[in-house]
């Protein structure tokens, strides 16, 4: 009698804990490779092969930078569905946010994800645009710097 309402919970606690998405770098560590991480950013190396699928995961709010293009489908924690053509050298700013990722290029793409640690959402949006403020655009500016100084992996 015990036993059963044991269970349930224990069963209830484990699959709400595979539904939260996990920080990319562990949730998909085929995709999502950690360069560099200080107490102010994490600079991850993003790479997906051909027509290659994530499962959903999390990234601090950030700054991707594109080496390649790409043509991806972001599917988010909400099952909106958009999809995103990028071009390389091209940079763009997001707030923290879930998603999973579907390359659907027959070619890879690679991009660079410079997340801001202690980031507030509170403060990611002005008249509906993103905007940093100076400390976080100088943080941005050094991770990036680091970030193409650094050998290229792959």
């Amino acid at each position: 009698m015990f036993c059963r309402p044991l269970w349930m919970a224990s069963f209830a606690f484990l699959a709400l804990s595979l539904c939260q998405a996990q920080e990319a770098t562990k949730a998909e560590p085929a995709h999502y490779k950690l360069a560099f991480e200080n107490e102010y950013v994490q600079v991850v190396n993003v790479h997906y092969g051909p027509h290659e699928k994530s499962g959903m995961h999390a990234h601090m709010g950030g700054v991707v930078v594109n080496i390649t293009a790409g043509h991806m489908r972001m599917t988010d924690e909400h099952g909106k569905v958009r999809e995103v053509r990028s071009l390389p050298g091209e940079a763009r700013w997001f707030p923290p946010f879930k998603h999973s990722v579907e390359n659907l290029e027959g070619v890879s793409t690679n991009s660079v994800y410079v997340g801001i640690k202690h980031y507030h959402a509170d403060s990611a949006h002005k008249d509906g645009a993103p905007v940093m403020d100076f400390k976080t655009k100088a943080l941005v500016a050094q991770a990036l710097a680091m970030a193409m100084a650094a050998p290229q992996k792959r």
